[in-house]
């Protein structure tokens, strides 16, 4: 490949997607506040540059994939940003989980600058990642999809398309992440009263999974959960939360009532407040043994 992929951010999601595009044969420039994280794209031939918006190329495309709306906000605002430096002709996909309010005003700010947005966001953890078994929700303008579908094929197992608004892709995923929070805690109250009535909470989750909930969903977060493993995170608690305020704020836009999303909050909430925000999210299982008044741990 002769095309130079921009990369901005680079944390257990972006790096294993930035090997994978590079791995299919382009050239990288990568940017990331933490620059010591590029090495392994640096030694591989991706040059690392001390501003973000010195990634892009005229015309080129841009990957972001930072933590929430306010970080892809600063690096898409002001006159040198990377979206300006882009250009007309330009294509920056977002693989981050924002508000679709957010992704909608970013495409209109895009636009005048000549620059499609393309809303990319991802369902899989760091492993699935590395491993190009991500699924890929887009939506953004048809041409601009036809140009990158190479380089989502790279990083993923499978595309699916939500059409021409900017928001899309992204509500979808918040309807994912919203089904992943569920079962999360839908998991940790049914082993939490196994445990509690005298069962082996991992022997319950072993013959759950293998009958009625043989998935992937309930294989990797079940096991976690049975398990009481937080660490290392795939996906901090801190960036739950902020995933179930989105589902929240999003569903207030278009009153949609959610109640199972209001107490996801609150056990989100509850699991920040005891200082859990760098565990895995699946830790707010945690919550659920302590109200059953069982001490994990030390």
């Amino acid at each position: 490949m002769s095309e130079t992929i921009g990369m901005i951010g680079l944390g257990n999601m972006g790096l294993p997607i930035a090997e994978n595009i590079q791995h299919a044969g382009y050239s990288l420039k990568v940017y990331n506040r933490t620059a010591s994280k590029a090495a392994v794209l640096v030694a591989a031939g991706a040059k690392s540059v001390p501003a973000a918006a010195d990634v892009a190329t005229k015309g080129g495309i841009v990957v972001t994939m930072v933590s929430d709306d306010r970080a892809l906000e600063a690096i898409c605002s002001g006159p040198d940003s990377f979206v300006s430096r882009l250009g007309a002709g330009g294509v920056h996909i977002s693989m981050s989980t924002i508000a679709p309010a957010t992704a909608r005003k970013l495409a209109e700010q895009h636009e005048k600058a000549g620059v499609a947005y393309i809303a990319a966001p991802v369902f899989g953890r760091p492993e699935e990642a590395a491993a190009r078994q991500l699924a890929v929700c887009v939506s953004g303008p048809a041409a601009a999809r036809k140009r990158i579908a190479p380089i989502l094929a790279a990083v993923s197992r499978s595309i699916f398309e939500f059409g021409e608004d900017p928001g899309a892709a992204n509500v979808v995923k918040l309807c994912g992440n919203f089904l992943l929070a569920a079962a999360v805690e839908a998991l940790a109250e049914t082993f939490t009263l196994a445990e509690k009535n005298g069962i082996d909470r991992v022997h319950a989750f072993e013959m759950l999974i293998q009958t009625l909930f043989p998935c992937p969903i309930y294989q990797s977060y079940g096991k976690r959960i049975a398990e009481h493993t937080y660490e290392p995170p795939g996906f901090r608690l801190a960036l739950g939360l902020k995933d179930v305020n989105l589902v929240l704020q999003t569903a207030g836009e278009a009153q949609v009532p959610m109640p199972t999303a209001s107490l996801l909050r609150d056990r989100w909430l509850s699991a920040m407040a005891k200082k859990r925000e760098n565990l895995d999210w699946a830790a707010v299982a945690l919550g659920v043994s302590e109200d059953a008044g069982i001490r994990v741990g030390s």
